[in-house]
């Protein structure tokens, strides 16, 4: 019986800027930033006809990545540009993520315009907001039911009870990869739309919908529900569930999962255990497996500028020809 095993090694942590600490420029501009560097070794059981692989690729390529951003204020308008670097990627390892500008309606509304993230997802995107390694498979599954970054125009408004918004973009989805949508709105074009419900103390209830128009590159309308609360149960004790349905025709149907819990040790110490899952319908099954993963993860603050991560994930696949996948790594995060 042979033995698969995928490994990859991590980049030395590097010193860069980023919007999680502000560095004062002047009073019109921050900047900040965050650079990331991380180590994973990944072992899939093996079956007597796989063979063993080595392709020296990371289940989270953003575990290395270094973001910088410039935060414009001209108040009643602000304005952000964000660099972001992630080795290795097929293409696009240098990426302009964030290029935005909003203005300040008053009253607690905006109106922004430019690129910018989904409103979509429990887990955030940049690794230095996330309490672990790795994304679940609500974020990352075969479904991809999570998008990442598009044009357009969108309206916000929020106050201390409920916050909502609506965005009309290029694309929910892209062709492109996650730094960008289709970039055009002749053939196809996106529609997001949330709200947020704060009114209970320690409780947060979010609702989000999605949709992509058929055309272009989308063979199909593409509907996407995504659900999420978050319960701080003690002072050290946050936990979180999150349901997202997805339909996009025949080869990208299902719905994935998560429930998440967070506790902090002390103030430099927490541990995060995480469950997902993923559950395709129909012909998208013929393209992916089910599967759930089991995650548990230490973090250690180490200064205000240094984090460090470990994970042990262990994937259980179901489905003809699936393998089941342990992972554990290191990720050390520098911000400022």
């Amino acid at each position: 019986m042979n033995t698969r095993y995928t490994l990859a090694a991590g980049l030395a942590l590097a010193a860069s800027l980023s919007a999680y600490a502000d560095i004062k420029v002047n009073d019109n501009l921050m900047i900040n930033g965050y650079a990331a560097g991380a180590y994973e070794y990944q072992k899939v059981k093996s079956t007597p006809s796989t063979d063993s692989v080595f392709d020296g690729t990371k289940d989270t390529p953003s575990a290395d990545a270094v973001k910088t951003a410039f935060n414009f204020t001209f108040k009643p308008v602000t304005a952000q540009v964000s660099l972001y670097y992630v080795p290795n990627l097929p293409k696009n390892e240098l990426s302009i993520l964030d290029a935005f500008v909003t203005y300040d309606v008053g009253g607690g509304a905006s109106v922004t315009a430019g690129k910018f993230l989904s409103y979509l997802g429990y887990e955030a995107f940049d690794t230095v907001n996330m309490s672990q390694i790795t994304y679940s498979p609500v974020t990352v599954g075969t479904l991809g039911a999570i998008p990442a970054y598009h044009t357009g125009i969108r309206l916000d408004y929020g106050d201390k009870d409920v916050s909502y918004g609506l965005a009309v973009v290029d694309s929910v989805f892209s062709p492109n990869g996650f730094s960008k949508g289709d970039g055009e709105f002749v053939h196809n074009a996106g529609f997001e739309a949330f709200v947020k419900y704060t009114a209970v103390t320690d409780l947060t209830l979010w609702a989000g919908v999605a949709y992509d128009t058929q055309g272009g590159f989308q063979a199909h309308n593409v509907t996407v529900l995504d659900l999420w609360a978050e319960y701080k149960l003690t002072k050290d004790l946050t936990g979180a569930l999150e349901f997202c349905s997805k339909d996009g025709g025949d080869f990208a149907k299902g719905t994935t999962w998560l429930a998440y819990l967070n506790y902090a040790v002390d103030a430099k110490v927490s541990i995060v255990g995480r469950v997902g899952g993923e559950d395709l319908s129909g012909k998208t099954k013929t393209v992916g497996n089910n599967f759930t993963q089991y995650t548990i993860g230490p973090s250690f603050k180490v200064s205000d500028n240094l984090t460090v991560r470990a994970e042990y994930s262990y994937y259980d696949y179901s489905g003809k020809g699936s393998l089941d996948k342990n992972l554990l790594g290191v990720q050390g995060i520098f911000k400022f």
